[in-house]
């Protein structure tokens, strides 16, 4: 059996104890998730996790540091996901720009107003992400190492 984890890139964006989502439909139903997506082919995870973010939310982002890495396996079908998860901060909104497919709209919400709704939790670690992103600790941009 051939077993290949799938690598995805999520950024946490806070602005005044709000959270940029995306709301999107995923698998049938209405879900938020961060920003996020796959790497693509000769791109770097930093490069992938800006451009996930302007092409699901509209915003250019600059990235601040590394929330963490985590494995997680879906259980509607069993495929494995590597996720990097990024910090950053909102620069520009480009509210005429088109959203990914299947994406809604961008959504600011709070901690506790993501936390009032379970059920539309792309997966667990959309609340883990944000709730890494709170202790404060970040890891520095340079512990992502690109080929030279």
């Amino acid at each position: 059996m051939h077993w290949q984890p799938h690598i995805t890139v999520a950024t946490v964006i806070e602005d005044q104890g709000r959270f940029l989502l995306v709301e999107e439909l995923a698998e049938g139903r209405t879900v938020l998730n961060q920003p996020a997506g796959h790497l693509e082919a000769n791109e770097s995870l930093l490069q992938a996790a800006i451009r996930e973010t302007l092409e699901e939310t509209g915003w250019d982002v600059q990235l601040t540091g590394v929330i963490g890495i985590y494995l997680y396996t879906a259980p509607s079908n069993g495929v494995t996901y590597q996720r990097v998860c990024f910090a950053g901060k909102a620069l520009q909104q480009h509210p005429a720009r088109p959203l990914d497919e299947g994406i809604i709209a961008p959504r600011w919400l709070t901690r506790d107003e993501l936390a009032a709704q379970p059920q539309r939790w792309r997966s667990e670690l959309v609340p883990r992400c944000i709730d890494d992103y709170l202790t404060g600790e970040l890891f520095p941009l340079s512990l992502i190492r690109d080929p030279a």
